[in-house]
């Protein structure tokens, strides 16, 4: 069993949702608050609020805990961190937080180990992407996001790297429907992104897995075509 603990927000969320039903011998856990930022974890590390709703397995549970409470639920395997969305391109943003995030987690959970979970940009042509982030692109807010997790990364050896962003970017290169409201993940998206979290974290093929009740709207030939472009990363 593989237990997963996400420090993040919807885009965790996102990814999180079809996790276990993709590979059930993993458990993940998603501390939700919508739209978290990096310093508000920073602060919400200090204060012990309870203020995470708690997901566990795509589903919410309806409780709410502190960010202590979390990470001395279980022996973690693995615990991720990412950055809010409309942050994500920005290293200076990132720090100090991720850095004393890391090392809190480091003292309490000394055998996890640390994810970096690289977030996505926002659909070509949007108002968010065009109006609030000031790209032209996709691609163009792909770049500095990657830049950007990349520093971080470095910043506190992380052990593993999730390229959701890249994911993503290959899959609108590809002509896929990824994005729900312009920013989150469709269902087709967080079927991709369980996916690509699941190869991430047990080293095992996309293409081999034989999970495929996404829903409707999802069809065989596309999961057969993100399996493979999955297996590229």
């Amino acid at each position: 069993m593989i237990n997963v603990l996400c420090i993040g927000n919807s885009f965790s969320r996102n990814s999180s949702r079809y996790l276990h039903s993709i590979s059930p011998d993993i458990t993940v856990v998603n501390l939700y608050i919508g739209g978290c930022p990096l310093d508000r974890h920073f602060r919400n590390m200090h204060s012990g609020e309870r203020a995470y709703a708690l997901q566990v397995n795509g589903v919410d549970t309806g409780f709410y805990v502190s960010l202590d409470e979390a990470l001395l639920n279980r022996p973690w395997d693995f615990i991720s961190f990412q950055q809010a969305s409309p942050f994500s391109t920005k290293y200076e943003s990132y720090e100090p937080y991720l850095t004393e995030l890391s090392d809190y987690v480091k003292a309490l959970c000394p055998n996890a180990k640390q994810i970096i979970h690289e977030t996505w940009a926002y659909e070509n042509e949007s108002d968010k992407l065009i109006n609030l982030m000031g790209y032209k692109t996709h691609g163009e807010m792909y770049a500095d996001i990657h830049k950007a997790y990349e520093k971080a990364a470095k910043s506190i050896n992380a052990d593993l790297v999730i390229p959701s962003g890249k994911l993503f970017s290959v899959l609108v290169e590809n002509g896929f429907k990824v994005h729900l409201d312009t920013f989150h993940a469709n269902r087709l998206g967080e079927c991709a992104l369980g996916l690509l979290w699941c190869k991430c974290l047990t080293g095992k093929s996309a293409s081999d897995n034989p999970y495929s009740d996404f829903g409707e709207g999802v069809s065989d030939e596309d999961i057969a075509k993100i399996k493979k472009i999955t297996d590229t990363l």
